[in-house]
Formats: structure tokens, C-alpha cells, sequence
């Protein structure tokens, strides 16, 4: 997850696909942030990117939830 990812690229994932997604940028925020404790994170902005990477996927999510966003498998059958 070098690069944050864009609510463009979510919205095709699976639910599946978005948790494991959003466990993932959970267990690196964790890590940043334990760096940042012990001070050894080195670049500081990717706290930011990480925490706004897991706002999308909530986003996305509630979007499916509230029926905002239909998964597109759906509108294809």
C-alpha cells in the first residue's frame, strides 16, 4: 500500500475484500503509530494516508449499507 487508494478503486472490491482491506491499514496504522512513539517513523504524512485510506473503505461500505452504491455485480445480473 505504497500509494493510498481512491474510493474509485474500492467500490468494485468484495465486502470480503474490503475487510481484510481495512484490516490490513488498521495493523500499519498501528505500527506507524508505534514507530512514531519510539520515534522511528521517518515519513509522517503516511499516518494521514493510512487513516484516510481506512475512512474510504467505511465510506464505501456505508454507501452498500444505505444502498448509495450498488456493487456493480448486481447491476450486471
Amino acid at each position: 500500500m505504497a500509494k493510498g487508494l481512491t474510493a474509485e478503486e474500492l467500490r468494485p472490491l468484495e465486502h470480503d475484500e474490503l475487510v481484510q482491506k481495512l484490516k490490513e491499514a488498521k495493523e500499519e496504522l498501528f505500527n506507524l503509530r508505534f514507530q512514531s512513539a519510539t520515534g522511528q517513523l521517518e515519513n509522517t504524512a503516511r499516518l494521514r494516508q493510512v487513516r484516510r485510506e481506512i475512512a474510504r473503505i467505511y465510506t464505501v461500505m456505508r454507501e452498500r449499507e444505505l444502498g448509495i452504491i450498488k456493487i456493480e455485480k448486481e447491476e450486471s445480473e
